[in-house]
């Protein structure tokens, strides 16, 4: 019987070396400083439409130009009349593309840009008006190539959407401020708007369209893609938190697992290549964050296990101590959220079973890393080409 007590004690262990984990780029997230210079560059904006909500199109558009940016391009997909009459009532330039997918239609907007600096934004991503402004300072150093902005759920209501927005508010103050502090080199500048030097999206073009995992031409991860490609080049990523820009988030459980099914393949794919070739390890706090990521799906499951294991064998001290653990570890990692809207603190218990759930998700991801589905559009990739579906199974 006493040998029980001592099964615990990997538990012991793994929390620890989870927090400290976590301490080492908490630390350095709490330095973080948006960058205030004034510099300014010409501005164009590129957003691949596809199937938009029409009422949060004609938003986002609007906030785009009300932001005063030089251009605004729209590569509207061919079956989407909807959107290309919207977008037809306002100063912008529409083109229209019969090719299926994201990739190609960011390539056909900043080929057709002639700004110094083109922000490659999501068709539903409103922007605060001083977006422009902020986006921009950063560039004032040459070696930066790509900037990012905070990104929050537009009007969350449901769990899911509330919990996409915590999670939001804990990469933008954790994890990005703290690669943004130490070596400028953050691991994604998210596509809802990421902000790049158009000379440098034209160098990385064909390596960006002909992205492969296994053999198989990749359909999604723009993002991490051009974010890895603009690292490995030399240059700096970094975040700009004090530019706020806001997106629809699934309100339900399916469209919730759709997106994050995807995201974490992407990640997978993105983050495995990075460490294979070697180039992260010049970004040390890239590359422990990128190792970090990969276990703490394994390392959550774990303790969940440990819970499951107290409770069966009756050890409720232990059971209630690990729940009580695991609430007070996430409001702390939460506190940036929780401190501008502390009500949500009564939602921090089903955040955690969400985050159970995420883990779940995340090594299927890595079971199902060769799939090559968007998921949440009518587009994948078969025989090794990008085609139109007839509807998300």
């Amino acid at each position: 019987m006493n040998l029980l007590r001592y099964i615990y004690l990997p538990l012991g262990a793994l929390g620890l070396v989870r927090w400290l984990s976590w301490l080492v780029h908490r630390i350095p997230a709490a330095f973080y400083r948006p960058v205030t210079t004034g510099y300014r560059e010409s501005l164009a904006v590129v957003t691949p439409v596809y199937q938009e909500d029409p009422d949060i199109f004609r938003q986002a558009i609007e906030s785009w130009l009300a932001n005063g940016v030089d251009e605004v391009i729209c590569v509207i997909d061919v079956t989407d009349t909807v959107c290309r009459d919207i977008a037809a009532e306002y100063p912008v330039r529409i083109i229209m593309t019969e090719v299926p997918g994201k990739r190609d239609a960011l390539r056909k907007g900043w080929e057709a840009a002639s700004t110094v600096l083109v922000a490659l934004v999501d068709s539903d991503t409103i922007w605060a008006p001083d977006v422009r402004a902020r986006v921009c300072e950063p560039f004032v150093d040459p070696k930066v190539g790509g900037v990012g902005t905070r990104q929050s759920v537009f009007k969350p209501r449901t769990l899911w959407q509330n919990a996409a927005d915590m999670y939001l508010d804990y990469r933008y103050f954790d994890e990005l401020a703290a690669q943004t502090v130490v070596g400028q080199a953050v691991s994604c500048l998210s596509g809802r708007t990421a902000v790049y030097r158009r000379l440098l999206l034209e160098d990385v073009s064909e390596e960006f369209m002909n992205e492969t995992f296994l053999g198989i031409p990749c359909l999604s991860g723009d993002d991490k893609r051009l974010t890895c490609l603009t690292i490995k080049r030399g240059y700096k990523t970094c975040l700009q938190r004090n530019a706020r820009v806001w997106s629809t988030f699934p309100a339900k459980f399916t469209g919730f697992r759709k997106q994050r099914l995807r995201w974490a393949r992407n990640t997978w794919r993105s983050d495995l290549r990075a460490i294979g070739e070697g180039w992260a390890f010049r970004h040390p706090m890239l590359a422990f964050m990128m190792v970090d990521k990969m276990v703490s799906g394994f390392t959550l499951l774990s303790s969940l296990a440990f819970l499951i294991l107290a409770v069966v064998l009756g050890h409720w001290l232990i059971a209630l101590t690990l729940v009580c653990w695991w609430f007070l570890s996430r409001c702390a990692k939460l506190l940036p959220h929780l401190r501008n809207r502390p009500e949500e603190l009564r939602i921090v218990p089903a955040f955690i079973m969400v985050s159970i759930v995420m883990a779940v998700i995340k090594i299927w991801a890595l079971i199902t890393i060769k799939e090559q589905r968007w998921l949440t559009r009518q587009v994948q990739v078969e025989h090794g080409e990008v085609v139109r579906t007839q509807g998300d199974s």
